[in-house]
């Protein structure tokens, strides 16, 4: 009955070439859209208030992540913080949103930013689940091996 219970909870361990290409796309997407700050022809104060918006989206994005599936696992999670969470994700996108409209930057420009973020955001996101979903996988063939190491002994 135990082996039962876990294989249900059996979670699959990510591909090698799944995790490399979400590390690669969060590595291009960050990388890329810090550099086009380095090179951007604005004051410094706007490339940090840039800067903090993409740090402040990966947190809060990850955040996110994680409260919403600890919730769907049945792991304890306030409803405040998720909520928080939730909030958190929406107030870094719209700073971007509105920091973008009000730039004095060119349409091509200020569409690199955005794609660059929204690609920073999705594959950070992904990463943290690849990391979740290793984890997971390992702890149940640990656990499967105890259950048919105990079953042998029997």
């Amino acid at each position: 009955m135990e082996s039962t219970k876990t294989t249900a909870q059996h979670t699959a361990t990510p591909t090698r070439s799944f995790v490399l290409a979400s590390i690669a796309a969060l590595a291009i997407g960050a990388g890329a859209y810090v550099l086009g700050l380095f090179n951007a022809e604005m004051a410094l104060n706007e490339k940090g208030y840039y800067l903090i918006i993409l740090l402040y989206g990966l947190f809060s994005m990850v955040s996110l992540q994680k409260s919403v599936r600890d919730q769907k696992e049945g792991i304890a999670t306030s409803t405040i913080y998720v909520n928080l969470c939730w909030l958190s994700s929406a107030i870094a996108i719209a700073l971007l949103v509105i920091g973008l409209y009000n730039a004095e930057l060119m349409l091509s420009e200020k569409g690199f930013y955005a794609m660059a973020y929204t690609l920073s955001l999705f594959a950070a996101v992904v990463v943290q689940k690849n990391t979740r979903d290793s984890k997971v996988a390992d702890e149940n063939i640990d656990i499967s091996d105890e259950v048919i190491q105990s079953e042998a002994a029997r």
